[in-house]
């Protein structure tokens, strides 16, 4: 690993450090260096990972989801194709948010990646690189929300406003 690689990983642990974030190295032979975080920090967190690939000059922001039987099973027993619905739904908004993505419906699961370049002298900035974790998150939690609205066979624009009714993404 060059000076320039080990300096990127450094700043990038640093900068999760600071927010509270970073749990633990990602150890791969495919990776440069790679960090396991947990965005946001607090109770509704998700596991993410940030690796740079060897021979590639860009760091990927990634979240895999395995779409739990609580969610698949209502989901695929629903009638009028909802699986078909819920994965073209993520894959139209992971399009309009420019996220890669990869889907396999057949086992339920999808993945989000954001990809960032350092600049020349090979920095990241905190704010570009926490921009693109955001970018991620959002992603993942717009998917989740789709998910659970399609899997409770409910119909949502009925739905009101009450005291338990939270729309808050931070507590």
């Amino acid at each position: 690993m060059s000076n320039r690689e080990l300096n990127l990983e450094s700043l990038i642990q640093e900068y999760l450090s600071e927010e509270g974030i970073f749990k633990e190295k990602l150890q791969s032979s495919d990776f440069e260096f790679g960090f396991i975080i947990s965005f946001p920090s607090g109770p509704k967190s998700q596991n993410m990972s940030i690796y740079k690939p060897k021979n590639k000059n860009c760091v990927y922001i990634t979240i895999r989801t395995q779409i739990s039987e609580k969610f698949s099973k209502p989901l695929s027993s629903l009638k009028g194709n909802r699986t078909f619905q819920f994965f073209n739904q993520i894959r139209k908004y992971f399009l309009i948010k420019e996220v890669y993505f990869r889907i396999d419906p057949q086992n339920f699961k999808f993945e989000i990646h954001e990809q960032t370049y350092p600049d020349r002298d090979g920095y990241i900035s905190k704010d570009t690189l926490f921009k693109g974790i955001q970018k991620v998150f959002y992603c993942y939690v717009f998917s989740h929300i789709l998910l659970e609205e399609l899997s409770s066979g409910k119909d949502m624009s009925s739905t009101k406003f009450g005291p338990e009714f939270d729309l808050s993404l931070y507590s």
